[in-house]
């Protein structure tokens, strides 16, 4: 397992505030310089180019080698390389070895080199990107790489941030600015940013930005993407800085014409580029265990070639002794002569560790990620994307993989919320369009402002708005109207939406669709249009969203002059605000839950009628409340608590976010291979869960830990004298891990290397929760300590482990999670940083030593891609970042199983098989050198021909092994894929370990012991009868007998014999024919005799039947034995069935002693995930967010010149005055609709009631508006729990299940499970099983 690497780029460099900015002034930042490697100083400001490969020009040859000899392979090579330059001691030419080893080694560069080459091509197209930097007076379009930090931008919308700039104003109302951050925390929603008053009021222009001399005092940069502290000085005044006023680098633009940013961070100090990591040199186990291997090897060479030295000084003192006339032969000493032998024994047993095994294995992965890039079944065609192998050196730890640490957004999901279905007044309305045949017809035409994108249609629910007579169904599609933060804009005489969350935009346009169209709004007024007939709502309070009110309510005065609340929020905190609990709000609480089993996001909406008299006197407190300077969030949670009190319940929508194709099946398909899977999000805890739930990576039985919880469990872990036993009784009962960044924060003191109180300082949700919270927290508390009491009684009392293991309290913490993380089958890691993405993944490689694999398709997931032992990219829309810094390309999540299942095993399969058998041939073939050398008088002759020495590995047996590696199937892909399980032998390295290995060398020894001494002994036989034996003939007959061998050995190790494998054997054993007839021919031999001294050996050995009788035995002496022990161990000793540590099935039911421990979730899951941050509200009352009308010379009459983007060749030449842009000073008018046409005048009642009926308007919506996600906020993380949440914990997970039809289920007769008196059968199946509720 390679080495985790935990350098500076998991490093918190120190963020004292010593990082000065001052406004254009290159200057004042180039005189700085800091110490850099040894005494070379570089500049403390970088410039914005980045450089993210690994090599350059000068460094390539140093570093590639210095990488290469870390194998210890290579440095074997070269030592043998060495000693066979030394005359003396040589025993073979020095370039037999020295040009198969620079042969190698200029394959693994040129792989490399092609690899950083794709790098260097991407940061070059990065770094040549145009933007407008202020020149002087003017805006210049310049490139990105020659921006310098103080530099004033000029962005443009869908521009992407080339740097981290503090905002200096903007063409939006108030200086905002709003971005979308796919390519920083994966999310495509919508967040905002805004200007200081101070610059929004006085850079009003170019000349006044080009004389701006603020300077900024913040600090050093650093990773922490969602924190920043700084100062801006001007005019000798301060004013702070944070998060809300930067810009980060890899934004992009949304909705906002033009914003101006001064440059704080450029090139690699921005926040982005701290946290994309170093690229490490990526090992896989196979390669990390060759090195010892080889190391092994050469050992017992080196005991070998002592042990024949020691023989050959025996001999030559006898030899001396015995034959003193030959003395003035030997002028060297017993002990130079044993030295020099020594060595050269050592040369002559070289070829144990051959160098042909290591340039094969080169085409083998080569061949094995060709066959990736050409897999159909990974091809994704509406992109015209297939797979790619960007590495060739990871195929086989493909098939090892144990852990793969997941993207949410875009890599599980497609972020596109669809309005699926919804629940009014107890009965539930599905779509009657599934196929979509009716939407070809526009079943909504009748509405003019109707935007034709809705998939969702029910005509009973569209007669029943039309009809204007039922108030539950206006007062629905009124509140989804009206109970939003979603702006709205004109253009091209169509609504554009601007939503701050994907999901409130789905329901907006629902409503839109139905005839409720949201048309503007101000500071104090929403308008309308209710079915044709516009409506103008006072606004009186908008009481926002937030992690722990989990509901946001609007309060308005309608048109009539009466007072209405409006509440749409999480089903547990809608529900227990309710003024009566009846049949309707029964039936709709189990309606949620059979859309939660649907794995849908679930929605509750309320209202109700506000009495004058309660409104004024509500109002003095609420305005009391906003005017408070100190714990302001806090009193005004308390007045909103007050007013959503007494609710009456609409109804509930149900959307779904639409996940990518296939993905439930492929991660249920991956943990039936025992593969645990992780998902690391920027995204909010409800989100996360809920597409845990969708994608059955969770389900209804889970026991499902917190933050909290956690805690107590790792307190206890060390404390409390609980180990991995109590962890390992946790395992029968199916676990999963919700965590959030600041937990991790937490945790992961000693691998960020920064002091804690940094971490402590953190920014976190300021939200103050609510009254009832603390008894929740009590609630949970005595969970956990129910569930150590079940725990205890089963535990021996041991010793601490905590002082048996001297380690830092942070590292002890650190393996507590990991090994609790461990034994549960899902952990979901809420809003992390992508150094904390990397950071999980380096703590799971550090305590556990397994393959893992990450995978994403956003910059964001970039470090965790580089710090997994595996990156996947998917080339999605989040820019091609994740796949190229990536190690394998798809285009779809689903693609992955059969990456690992198909390839993965193959790959691994076919390296091990090759492996092992290449040992086996080699010492088969070879170890009869030491053999021989018993009976040479430790000489260190070769036995073999120089030749056949040559030539074994490189023809006579390369073209089966080659086949093993690259076409051997022990199953077919559909198999494979079919029989996860089978996946489960790489993860437990039982195709290729140590004992493999000593099987390999005593199967190989076996073979070389029956093929010389079965060979001599005939031999010594047949000179006793008058024939003579020659050295020759003899080594001729050892090396057929070995050569025929090892090639039935490998017929019968491979599983399918076809025609190319036959071929392989026909044409390796072909070539030993003509390649042996042409080295021992004649005509060779006059040219060289010394060279090739062999002269018809071969065909002198042959022509002897004696000889092919000793070739014949050999044969079956090796082969059948074997074959008769296989079939034996095969038929009567088959192993046992290993014990697998299976997951617990989470169908089978808890035990009675942990039923009432089995918290998981509320039967009523709630998925209320709407992720705008807390503000928008305030924005909106405040007028903030809204244009407002001003003088049209606000910028001296400056306007901005609308040029397309120069070219790359057009930047240097170009010098023209980009002209100023100013803010834009028109607001949306509102456009008079006329009423609907005759014909649809007559479909709707005539006599409306007091509750004006609403008519639906049409927009167009861009495929930009599509796309705008959820906004990020600072939420806690914490998954807090409603009281009633509380009760459903004592309760079994309901069963009730919704039949999918497209009938609605009314109950406005009658309970259903009592019994409806509809005469349309009820959709809601109860099961007759009952359920025993167990109190604790």
């Amino acid at each position: 397992m390679d080495d985790v690497h935990l350098g500076e780029d998991l490093e918190e460099k120190d963020t004292e505030f010593t990082w000065e900015v001052k406004a254009n002034n290159r200057a004042y930042h180039k005189q700085f310089k800091k110490k850099g490697f040894l005494c070379w100083r570089q500049k403390k400001y970088k410039s914005n180019a980045i450089h993210t490969a690994k090599y350059n020009f000068f460094s390539f040859l140093p570093l590639n080698l210095c990488e290469q000899f870390r194998r210890v392979s290579n440095l074997y090579f070269l030592f043998i390389i060495i000693l066979q330059s030394i005359p003396e001691i040589s025993t073979l030419p020095w370039f037999t070895l020295f040009a198969p080893l620079v042969c190698l080694l200029v394959i693994r560069a040129t792989r490399d080199l092609m690899d950083d080459i794709g790098r260097h091509r991407s940061d070059k197209i990065i770094n040549n990107r145009p933007c407008q930097i202020l020149k002087g007076k003017s805006f210049l379009w310049k490139k990105w790489k020659n921006l310098c930090v103080g530099d004033v931008v000029c962005l443009s919308k869908d521009s992407i941030v080339p740097a981290d700039l503090l905002l200096l104003a903007s063409t939006e109302p108030s200086s905002l600015c709003y971005v979308e951050t796919a390519d920083i925390d994966g999310e495509t929603n919508l967040k905002f940013r805004q200007a200081l008053t101070v610059t929004h009021h006085e850079l009003t222009s170019p000349k006044k930005m080009a004389s701006f001399r603020g300077t900024v005092t913040c600090e050093e940069p650093n990773s922490r993407m969602h924190h920043f502290v700084g100062s801006l000085e001007w005019n000798s005044r301060k004013y702070p800085l944070d998060i809300g006023n930067l810009l980060l680098r890899g934004c992009k633009i949304r909705n906002t014409d033009t914003c101006y940013g001064m440059v704080i961070y450029a090139g690699l100090d921005t926040k982005i580029m701290k946290n994309c990591g170093k690229i490490h040199l990526k090992r896989t186990k196979l390669d990390l265990m060759m090195n010892k291997l080889v190391v092994m090897i050469f050992l017992s060479l080196v005991i070998a070639s002592m042990l024949l030295t020691v023989g050959f000084s025996f001999m030559v003192r006898e030899f001396k002794a015995k034959h003193y006339y030959l003395s003035s032969i030997h002028v060297r000493t017993e002990a130079m002569e044993s030295f020099f032998i020594f060595w050269g024994f050592l040369i002559l047993l070289s070829v144990m560790v051959p160098m042909a095994m290591f340039i094969i294995a080169e085409f083998i992965y080569l061949g094995n990620s060709i066959f990736i890039n050409w897999d159909l079944g990974m091809y994704y065609e509406p992109l015209d994307m297939p797979a790619k192998a960007r590495s060739t050196s990871l195929n086989d730890h493909l098939g090892q993989v144990q852990y793969i640490f997941s993207d949410k957004t875009g890599t599980l999901t497609q972020n596109i919320m669809t309005f699926k279905k919804c629940c009014i007044n107890g009965c539930i309305y599905d779509s009657d369009d599934e196929h979509g045949t009716l939407r070809k017809r526009n079943p909504y035409a009748w509405n003019p402002f109707a935007d034709g994108k809705l998939q969702f249609y029910n005509k009973e629910l569209e007669s029943l708005v039309r009809g204007r007579q039922d108030r539950a169904v206006q007062e629905f599609w009124r509140l989804l109207a009206i109970c939003h933060t979603v702006m709205v804009q004109e253009k091209d005489n169509q609504l554009l939406y601007q939503a701050a969350s994907p999901d409130e935009e789905a329901l907006v346009t629902a409503a839109r669709n139905f005839g409720y169209v949201f048309l503007s709004r101000t500071q104090d007024t929403i308008t309308l249009v209710e079915l044709g007939e516009e409506r103008v709502y006072q606004v009186l309070a908008m009481m926002d969203f937030n992690s722990v009110r989990k509901r946001m309510s609007v309060l308005v005065r309608n048109p009539e002059g009466s007072i209405c609340l409006y509440t749409k929020g999480a089903d547990t905190v809608i529900l227990e605000r309710l003024h009566r609990k009846g049949v309707m709000e029964a039936t709709t609480e189990e309606v949620l839950a059979a859309f939660a089993e649907q794995t849908l996001r679930t929605l509750c909406l309320a209202y109700k009628d506000v009495a004058e008299d309660a409104y004024k006197a509500w109002e003095p407190e609420h305005q009391e409340a906003t005017l408070l300077l100190q714990n302001r969030a806090q009193a005004l949670h308390q007045v909103y608590n007050k007013m959503e009190q007494n609710l009456q319940l609409l109804g509930a929508t149900a959307i779904e976010d639409k996940l990518q194709d296939g993905v439930p099946e492929t991660i249920k398909c991956l943990k039936k291979g025992n593969i645990k899977m992780w998902v690391l999000t920027g995204d909010k805890p409800e989100t996360a869960v809920n597409i845990g739930f969708a994608c059955q990576l969770l389900s209804q039985n889970m026991l499902i830990l917190e933050d909290k919880d956690i805690n107590h469990l790792l307190e206890n872990y060390w404390e409390e004298n609980v180990h991995q036993k109590a962890f390992k009784m946790m395992t029968n009962h199916s676990m999963a891990l919700v965590i959030n960044g600041e937990f991790l924060d937490q945790l992961l003191l000693s691998l960020r290397k920064e002091p804690r109180a940094l971490v402590q300082n953190a920014v976190v949700d300021e939200a103050t929760q609510e009254p009832g919270v603390s008894a929740l927290d009590f609630l949970q508390a005595r969970r956990i300590s129910q569930m150590w009491r079940n725990f205890r009684p089963s535990l021996a009392t041991s010793q601490s482990v905590a002082s048996k293991i001297r380690e830092s309290p942070e590292v002890r913490r650190e393996r507590a999670f990991v090994d609790l993380a461990s034994k549960c089958q899902a952990v979901i890691c809420c809003r992390v940083t992508p150094k904390q993405k990397a950071l999980v993944v380096a703590l799971v490689k550090k305590y556990q030593r397994v393959v893992t694999l990450a995978i994403g398709d956003g910059a964001n997931d970039v470090n965790m891609i580089k710090t997994a032992d595996i990156g996947v990219g998917l080339a999605g829309q989040e820019g091609m970042q994740a796949v190229q810094n990536s190690d394998y390309v798809l285009a779809q999540f689903c693609y992955l199983q059969r990456l690992l299942l198909v390839h993965g095993r193959w790959s691994y399969m076919r390296i091990c098989k090759f492996l092992r058998y290449f040992f086996y041939k080699t010492v088969a073939s070879m170890m009869a050198q030491i053999w021989f050398s018993i009976f040479n008088g430790f000489s260190a002759q070769p036995l073999y021909e120089g030749w056949f020495l040559a030539l074994f590995n490189l023809l006579y047996s390369t073209l089966p092994v080659l086949y093993i590696g690259l076409f051997e199937q022990d199953v077919t892909a559909e198999k494979s894929l079919k029989m996860p399980e089978l996946y489960v032998a790489g993860q437990r390295d039982e195709l290729f370990n140590y004992g493999i290995f000593m099987q390999a060398i005593a199967h190989g020894t076996v073979t070389s012991l029956l093929n010389f001494f079965v060979t001599i002994l005939v031999s010594t036989h047949m000179s006793r009868t008058g024939s003579s034996r020659d050295y020759q003939s003899f080594g001729v007959l050892v090396a057929i007998s070995g050569l025929l061998s090892i090639t039935l050995e490998v017929v019968l190790v491979v599983k399918y014999w076809t025609l190319l494998f036959v071929g392989s054997v026909v044409l390796s054993l072909s070539s030993y024919v003509i390649m042996t007839s042409l080295t021992q021919s004649l005509w060779m031999y006059k040219i060289s005799p010394k060279t090739f001294p062999f002269l018809f050996a071969d065909y002198n050995v042959l022509r002897q039947p004696s000889n092919l009788l000793v070739i014949v035995l050999n044969v079956a002496l090796n082969t059948l034995p074997m074959l008769a022990l296989r079939m034996i161990h095969r038929a009567v000793f088959k192993r046992r069935p290993k014990e697998e540590e299976e997951a617990p099935s989470e169908e089978v039911a808890a035990e009675p002693a942990m039923r009432h421990l089995r918290r998981g979730i509320p039967a009523r899951r709630s998925s209320y995930a709407f992720s705008h941050r807390e503000g928008y509200a305030n924005l909106i009352t405040q007028g903030t967010i809204l244009r407002r009308h001003t003088h049209t010379d606000e910028f001296g009459g400056d306007t901005v010149c609308e040029s397309p983007k120069p070219s790359e060749e057009d930047i240097a030449s170009q010098n023209k005055d980009s002209v100023f842009n100013p803010r834009k000073i028109s607001i949306l008018a509102k456009k008079r609709r006329q009423y609907f046409g005759k014909g649809s005048q007559e479909e709707v009642h005539p006599n409306a009631s007091s509750q004006t009926v609403e008519k639906p308007a049409a927009t167009h919506i861009d495929s930009e508006t599509k796309k705008l996600p959820t906004a990020t906020s600072a939420v806690s993380g914490h998954l807090l729990l409603s009281s009633s949440e509380d009760q459903a914990f004592y309760s079994a997970p309901s069963q009730y299940t919704l039949a999918s039809q497209p009938e609605r289920m009314d109950v406005r007769k009658g309970p259903l499970w009592k019994g409806s008196s509809s005469s349309r059968p009820s959709q809601l199946e109860v099961p007759t099983e009952q359920h025993s509720h167990a109190s604790s």
